[in-house]
């Protein structure tokens, strides 16, 4: 084994690829200690918990805000209601937003929940449950929109919940079971 020290390696003049290694080559090792830079990967990344309960209007679409709770952001571009895709990091990301709502103080009788992930202020996926009016004895239910999406520069997420139920009454969409989460997938 041969030791090469330089600080430096670059491609040759006119070619634009520079290969390290050959077919036979199975690992690629860094000295514990050492960082890669100016490679891609898993930033921006958020996630955040509904703070406390929020009651929610019956029957009617309504964003999810106060996800503060274990908030993680680590490009400043999530306030616990809105992720804003920063500058220069458009690309495919992973969403999940999380909706559990609480019918146990309005009659244990859940009819529909759904959890919606939006971006720019319209729907992009949904997770639904439904039952017919005389289910009864549901005290909480838990939809997870999830999925893999193109993100451009701009682009904003937020939750937004649907909770009805058979009475007539406002559910509440559950503090910290009730979140919003995302991470730039590399490409």
């Amino acid at each position: 084994m041969s030791k090469l020290e330089t600080n430096t390696i670059d491609n040759i003049s006119g070619s634009s690829t520079l290969t390290i290694g050959d077919t036979n080559t199975s690992t690629i090792a860094l000295k514990s200690g050492a960082t890669l830079t100016n490679f891609p990967d898993n930033t921006p990344y958020f996630y955040g918990e509904l703070a406390s309960n929020q009651t929610t209007t019956r029957a009617t679409y309504v964003k999810i805000t106060g996800m503060t709770n274990n908030e993680l952001d680590s490009a400043t571009a999530f306030d616990g209601t809105t992720f804003t895709v920063p500058s220069g990091k458009g690309g495919k990301y992973y969403l999940e937003g999380v909706m559990t709502a609480s019918y146990g103080s309005v009659g244990q009788d859940g009819e529909q929940t759904i959890g919606s992930l939006y971006k720019n202020g319209s729907l992009l996926k949904q997770g639904l449950f439904r039952t017919n009016a005389s289910f009864s004895y549901t005290r909480a239910v838990t939809t997870i929109a999830s999925g893999i999406f193109d993100l451009s520069v701009g682009d904003t997420i937020e939750l937004y919940a649907w909770i009805q139920d058979a009475s007539g009454e406002n559910g509440l969409a559950s503090a910290s079971k009730t979140s919003l989460m995302g991470y730039k997938i590399i490409e």
